[in-house]
């Protein structure tokens, strides 16, 4: 697999953008003071409260809260996973994307090559909508048109035909060896054994395959007559990753900028003959298992997703396995559905027989989140006796401690304690000895209580040109147990080896670390300055002061208390002396 992509990089792609001219691009922004501004991109308003700080590199709004770096309004605004928006950025500026050796063989591919890749698939499948057209399509056309689709329809998702030969694709897109190579690359060629290639596809409906900016990447093909496997997809590619991509996805964002909610199937038919009723906010996860990737990437789009199965006993597995990988994305705010359709059904069959309305009424009645969890583990036990309770309690809790939404949680603790006949308060105190050890942010939900620890963490993050301003000698104060010190020792030590950085490369830093949330939250704080405190590095150093002052007086009680009980060594007594005449400060 290929290597992570470095930090140096990440850093140095972040300095080299402006984040006004990236946001400005695509949200006009107009001068503010000092900052910029606009109406809010990620929710409706009529008076602007979206701003834009040149100086930090960093974007806030004060009305929905959304904040980050120039790599966080891509992702947020062009849908884009994290590698893809630092692979937009880097076009932009004529990059490659490189890769640190990770120990095993790259993938990496050079860009002009990847795009070679690109124009290839897109042309392929050209070819086979050309192909649909021709007397051999016939057979393909009279499939399509059983199943009810309309040429409108067709043409939207690009459908499209290979008929039964072994090797069209390769004698029109593989001339030479160098060519072929590529379309073995890329999945369309296999080569056996003997070193022969011939093409993968053959004999079958085509439907192509879209990333989120609408490139061709892979197709799965429906074979026609009773060969198998009835359905075919490429296999993983260079641009083709099963896990991570959704068959539809491109089209249901064409047609909805925001979708309310979307549907996940499990076919490619299944998709189109919903689109050709109406219900175009269909997606079907290629040939696997719903993954984690697939769920992170659909709450991406929109706060509702309802899974669609058989509500065989096959269909219910599956929906229990796309729980477990979407519990980890379920903020508050965000829903997880459960649609199952009668036995012999498919959503299909169902739409042409009873229609949009009755079809979309079944959407709107599945199962939440709740009621699927507890049914399907009420099944596993007798719920009747103490056993059975105990026992139901040990399957729920692991999974309701994975959600990362707080009410969402305590919305499951409660039914559980309703099911199992124990307070709900009882299930969260036992379930309390899963403490986090770290230094956690201050919920949403409240105002932040101004500490000296939060107060110089948020003043050095949204100003790191302080620490040109002090001494403090980092080292010597990694031991102290003081909430919140190893995470200011940290930021002071990245800023002093980064004197330029800004407040956007300081949380692109911290980036899945335990404390993005925190230091995000203390980025976008306005502290509650006081009078007095009109100038804001000298309310930094004095909070400084007061934090070296706490590890001071930390460090005097330990060693007097270790003078009581066992005594001190003359090393530690010429230390306890020097703390108690001539304590550090920070200036």
């Amino acid at each position: 697999m290929a290597g992570k992509i470095p930090r140096a990089f990440i850093d140095d792609l972040i300095a080299r953008h402006d984040i006004v001219d990236v946001i400005d691009a695509r949200v006009k922004l107009k001068k503010a003071g000092k900052n910029f501004s606009a109406c809010c991109p990620f929710h409706n308003e009529k008076t602007p409260s979206f701003s834009v700080s040149q100086e930090k590199q960093f974007y806030h709004c004060f009305g929905c809260g959304v904040h980050g770096n120039v790599l966080d309004f891509v992702m947020e605004f062009d849908r884009l996973e994290f590698v893809d928006a630092v692979e937009e950025l880097s076009s932009q500026l004529g990059l490659d994307v490189p890769r640190e050796d990770d120990g095993f063989p790259s993938q990496a591919i050079p860009k002009q090559e990847k795009r070679n890749f690109y124009e290839q698939m897109t042309n392929i499948a050209q070819f086979y909508e050309t192909q649909l057209k021709k007397p051999s399509g016939k057979i393909a056309i009279d499939y399509l048109k059983n199943r009810g689709l309309s040429g409108e329809i067709v043409k939207k998702f690009g459908i499209g035909y290979i008929p039964d030969e072994w090797d069209l694709v390769r004698k029109q897109f593989g001339q030479d060896n160098e060519s072929q190579t590529s379309l073995v690359t890329t999945g369309m060629l296999i080569e056996n054994d003997q070193g022969r290639r011939y093409d993968r596809f053959r004999g079958r409906v085509m439907f192509p395959i879209h990333d989120r900016r609408g490139r061709v990447i892979g197709f799965g093909g429906r074979v026609l007559g009773d060969g198998t496997p009835k359905y075919l997809n490429s296999p993983e590619t260079p641009i083709f990753h099963k896990g991570k991509e959704l068959y539809a996805l491109y089209q249901v964002l064409q047609a909805h900028r925001e979708p309310e909610r979307i549907l996940v199937v499990e076919g490619y038919m299944d998709v189109v003959a919903l689109a050709q009723f109406g219900v175009d906010y269909a997606v079907a996860s290629l040939g696997t298992a719903t993954t984690g990737d697939h769920m992170h990437s659909l709450f991406r789009q929109t706060s509702t997703v309802v899974c669609c199965y058989d509500g065989d006993r096959a269909g219910r597995e599956a929906a229990w396995r796309a729980m477990e990988q979407a519990l980890p994305y379920l903020s508050d705010g965000r829903q997880l559905k459960f649609m199952f359709l009668p036995d012999g059904e498919d959503p299909d069959s169902y739409i042409r027989q009873y229609g949009q309305t009755q079809f979309e009424q079944q959407i709107r009645e599945s199962m939440t989140l709740s009621d699927f969890m507890f049914s399907s583990l009420n099944k596993q036990v007798d719920s009747s006796s103490r056993e059975g309770k105990t026992k139901l309690k040990a399957l729920a809790m692991p999974l309701i401690e994975q959600i990362a939404g707080e009410a969402l949680k305590e919305i499951l603790i409660d039914s559980l304690g309703y099911t199992i006949g124990l307070s709900p308060e009882q299930i969260r105190l036992e379930s309390s000895k899963h403490t986090r050890t770290h230094f956690v942010a201050p919920s949403e939900k409240v105002n932040i209580k101004r500490t000296p620890m939060r107060t110089a963490i948020a003043l050095l993050i949204q100003n790191p040109s302080f620490v040109q301003s002090f001494e403090f000698e980092t080292h010597l104060f990694k031991d102290f147990q003081l909430a919140g010190l190893n995470l200011l020792v940290a930021i002071i030590d990245k800023c002093r080896v980064n004197p330029n950085i800004s407040t956007g490369q300081l949380l692109e830093y911290w980036r899945g670390h335990q404390n993005e949330t925190m230091i995000a939250k203390l980025a976008t704080w306005e502290l509650p300055l006081t009078a007095h405190e009109d100038n804001t590095l000298d309310v930094f150093l004095d909070t400084l002061d007061n934090i070296v002052a706490q590890c001071v007086n930390q460090q005097i009680e330990k060693l007097q208390a270790k003078l009581k009980s066992v005594g001190l060594s003359v090393e530690e007594k010429r230390e306890l002396q020097a703390l108690i005449l001539n304590p550090p400060v920070s200036k």
